[in-house]
């Protein structure tokens, strides 16, 4: 390993413990009250006494999230190459989806405890509903961006509109799909941590919402790291299956910027 490739593997860990001593010094010598924002001591002793809630609530915020996710991704892959593949379902879909997703998902949330009650299935409906339209968009557009003039040469090699989908729109659309299963998961979180906060008994959006009830500032911190964290991890799973599924794309030598 290079040196060069040294200091890109440490910068995050860098920055971050940068970060974390300002945020700690700055809340010592201004003397910052705990309840408007405790210092990282503070939070890590609060992620010690709370760890069994912050522990069983973080599971099943992942695992709603992780079960929204697929959804979105099978519907999502399977929406955009209808959209990709057809200018007049793209013409008659593409209105509605953004309509759609203008539509503040909180305001979807308590039409979904009407339907289903509260607890696992609106996180999860929740999850799904924020984070398909970027995989929508991303399969559409990688199907739409084909050259006409290629569709026009491979037409006349006798290749059919099903074979240029295949063998040219598929590859094409690859990295625009893996590039958003990136935002797709992040948004994920977002939408299962929304449900939570509103209709559910369990969760880090419902822990976060007990502790803001009962003043435990420090606990609604520890929360957000915890969602934080997950949010990382699986942001680096998916970007680590982009570079493995579609490193053909990347362009030469940027991984070791």
């Amino acid at each position: 390993m290079t040196w060069s490739q040294a200091k890109i593997r440490l910068a995050p860990w860098l920055y971050t413990a940068i970060m974390l001593i300002v945020w700690e010094a700055t809340v010592r010598i201004f003397n910052i009250p705990v309840f408007l924002l405790p210092p990282p001591s503070v939070i890590a002793r609060a992620f010690v006494d709370f760890w069994g809630p912050i522990y069983r609530n973080s599971l099943f915020t992942l695992w709603t999230t992780m079960i929204g996710f697929a959804l979105a991704v099978g519907f999502g892959l399977l929406l955009g190459l209808a959209v990709g593949w057809s200018r007049s379902i793209y013409a008659g879909l593409y209105p509605l989806m953004i309509g759609f997703n203008a539509i503040p998902k909180v305001a979807v949330v308590p039409i979904l405890v009407l339907w289903f009650g509260i607890g696992f299935i609106p996180a999860v409906l929740t999850a799904f509903l924020i984070s398909f339209f970027p995989i929508v968009v991303n399969v559409a557009t990688g199907l739409a961006t084909i050259e006409p003039e290629l569709e026009d040469v491979l037409k006349a090699l006798g290749a059919s509109k099903l074979d240029i989908m295949r063998k040219v729109g598929l590859p094409r659309t690859l990295p625009y799909f893996f590039g958003s299963l990136k935002i797709a998961i992040t948004l994920a979180f977002v939408g299962s941590v929304i449900s939570e906060s509103i209709a559910s008994n369990y969760g880090i959006g419902n822990l976060m919402l007990q502790a803001q009830a009962q003043f435990k500032v420090p606990l609604i911190f520890a929360g957000l790291v915890a969602l934080a964290v997950e949010g990382i991890v699986m942001y680096s799973l998916m970007a680590i299956l982009e570079n493995s599924m579609t490193g053909w794309a990347q362009r030469s030598g940027f991984a070791q910027r």
